[in-house]
């Protein structure tokens, strides 16, 4: 699956749980639509470490060549965060998924 039609899934997939549970009004569809945004700078996030690794060398002040933490890391992990407290907020969660997303899927 390309990343877009992934991307399209899982916004798919978040706007059925909330119509499914009345809940799809503009305050909460526009929580989904940030979550998306999280969804696009943890790809951006995800290919950077994929490109540099966890660790990349750089020069320092100095014009040495020393290996640095990569930032995308911590910054990665504060975006999932983040993401899941989205999903927490909106009580989606994998023991209230529809079951009629789960024979969709099966």
């Amino acid at each position: 699956m390309s990343e877009l039609s992934q991307r399209d899934a899982v916004r798919k997939s978040l706007m059925e749980q909330l119509l499914l549970k009345g809940a799809d009004v503009p305050c909460f569809t526009d929580l989904i639509d940030k979550y998306m945004e999280l969804w696009d700078i943890d790809s951006l996030l995800n290919a950077d470490i994929k490109k540099r690794g966890v660790t990349y060398q750089a020069p320092s002040s100095v014009g040495v060549m020393m290996w640095k933490r990569n930032p995308s890391v911590k910054e990665r992990v504060m975006i999932n965060r983040q993401m899941l407290s989205i999903l927490r907020h909106l009580k989606i969660t994998t023991e209230e998924v529809s079951d009629a997303l789960i024979n969709d899927i099966l």
